[in-house]
């Protein structure tokens, strides 16, 4: 095992022991909260939070839309883990360590991880403002979180991901966006790129071709970590807008986070339905 390996694994267990004392019990839930879903954290009681630059060899989120926190709380008896904001690869960070804070919440004993973000469309079909729940995804990232040598207490070498996205926690989802009488709910294939360029007309119209109904610069690279430490997984994607690669509009990020937090209200009031199912 190569010196750099080691000395990841060695900040992952540091990371761990220094949130096993301070926090007051283990996670059962993560919550990965994404570009504009940080409120989302509200939704916890009796919470305690800890900045990301508090926790030993954590990353440092450098995006303005992020806040950067550890949220630990409860919600209706189940204790939960808030990352109220996530890291990318376009920031500089491999994979691994971008993943890091999932694999360390993972060994705390979370069994169940909601990731959120927010993304473009691809689907026609689809309208700004449609919670797109991801059935399946496509990785356009160079790069793996279990490149390298694998940790066999972590997960196994090869990990199967032909059901990454729990259909159950799928299905209580869509179930509990019909009581709530939510409209613009699916589910569709998230595709997940480098950035932080944003895509070109003909880069979208190939996304499309491909078969993914969204895109973003995030989620997969977690998703690959929770799946290999035996998490189960549901993915929730904002779309904050849809382009037509025959009529291309420009893309700004502001508009995207301003689309996403207008949607938070619907985001919240689904999750403070269905999490306390998991």
């Amino acid at each position: 095992m190569d010196r750099d390996h080691l000395s990841f694994v060695g900040r992952v267990e540091e990371a761990r022991a220094f949130l096993t004392a301070r926090l007051p019990e283990p996670p059962e839930l993560a919550l990965v909260l994404g570009t504009g879903l940080g409120g989302a954290a509200d939704l916890l009681s009796d919470r305690l939070v800890i900045p990301y630059e508090e926790i030993h060899h954590f990353p440092r989120s450098t995006v303005t839309s992020h806040a950067g926190n550890l949220i630990c709380g409860r919600l209706a008896g189940k204790r939960v883990a808030a990352l109220q904001g996530r890291f990318h690869f376009y920031e500089g960070y491999s994979t691994r360590e971008l993943t890091m804070p999932v694999r360390v919440l993972a060994l705390l004993g979370a069994k169940t991880l909601l990731v959120s973000n927010a993304a473009g469309g691809l689907n026609p079909a689809f309208d700004p403002g449609t919670l797109m729940l991801i059935a399946d995804h496509l990785n356009f990232i160079p790069d793996n979180p279990l490149r390298g040598p694998n940790v066999e207490v972590w997960g196994p070498r090869f990990p199967d991901l032909s059901q990454a996205y729990d259909q159950e926690l799928r299905h209580k989802t869509l179930a509990a966006a019909d009581r709530l009488g939510l409209d613009r709910v699916g589910e569709g294939v998230y595709a997940a790129i480098s950035g932080p360029s944003l895509e070109t007309p003909a880069e979208t119209r190939y996304l499309r071709n491909c078969g993914a109904d969204a895109v973003g610069m995030s989620t997969v690279p977690e998703v690959i970590v929770a799946r290999h430490a035996g998490m189960r997984v549901l993915g929730l994607s904002v779309v904050a807008n849809v382009n037509n690669p025959d009529n291309f509009q420009p893309i700004l990020l502001e508009e995207i986070i301003r689309e996403t937090e207008a949607c938070g209200e619907r985001v919240v009031r689904l999750l403070a339905e269905v999490l306390p199912t998991f």
